[in-house]
């Protein structure tokens, strides 16, 4: 999503820039002119809609369930706004009993913050992804759900957008909140790594603190 250049006094300037070569928008697919696509999206991404079967749907055709990343092959979730399981406004601790993955601290269980949807009303990362892979029709037939890694969701942040960093198009009802990945800290157990939506950056916090959860599946 980067596609303008800057120098050493502004930003949003077009490429190329006098003694400021090779800067991001100039390289990869945001650079590329005539990109063929498989599905739609801005700069070089390219992403398919898909409906609550996992069906492609045109471009024009409000958001379904979930979403294709066509250059990742990466399938996301697409968040609902009627309170239910998967709705946009629910907050989830961060929780892992695999202490293989866990980086050496569960977690946190959490509390009612998601609406009662939870068994337990234990609002957790780790909960959700079971409920929705326990969904019976599957989300868009599939049951492998999981929570992302940081880089994977960094490939869908759009850094020409802000507030929210992605595209709404795709990616509808997308608080600009911090999100949860799968990633503990290394450096402290009690923490994990999260990505934010605002403007896309990344950062630690506490795994007891309540934050917004995208599921993802597959990948190349």
């Amino acid at each position: 999503g980067i596609t303008q250049c800057a120098n050493e006094t502004q930003n949003n300037l077009s490429c190329p820039q006098a003694d400021f070569p090779s800067q991001d928008a100039e390289t990869g697919r945001d650079a590329q002119t005539d990109l063929t696509k498989v599905g739609g999206g801005a700069a070089g991404f390219d992403f398919t809609k898909l409906d609550a079967s996992g069906n492609p749907l045109l471009a024009s055709t409000p958001a379904g369930g979930c979403v294709r990343d066509n250059v990742t092959e990466l399938i996301w979730e697409i968040k609902t706004d009627d309170n239910g399981l998967r709705d946009k406004d629910w907050s989830y601790t961060w929780y892992n009993s695999d202490p293989a993955t866990n980086g050496g601290g569960t977690g946190s269980l959490g509390s009612d913050t998601c609406g009662g949807t939870l068994p337990s009303n234990q609002c957790n990362t780790q909960s959700y992804a079971a409920a929705v892979n326990a969904l019976s029709p599957a989300l868009c037939g599939y049951t492998d759900w999981r929570m992302p890694t940081v880089e994977e969701l960094h490939s869908i942040v759009d850094h020409s957008r802000w507030s929210p960093a992605i595209d709404a198009a795709y990616f509808p009802l997308t608080p600009p909140h911090y999100y949860w990945s799968a990633l503990p800290n290394a450096s402290y157990a009690g923490s994990a790594w999260i990505v934010e939506f605002g403007y896309g950056h990344d950062g630690t916090a506490d795994k007891g603190n309540g934050y917004a959860v995208r599921l993802v599946r597959g990948g190349q």
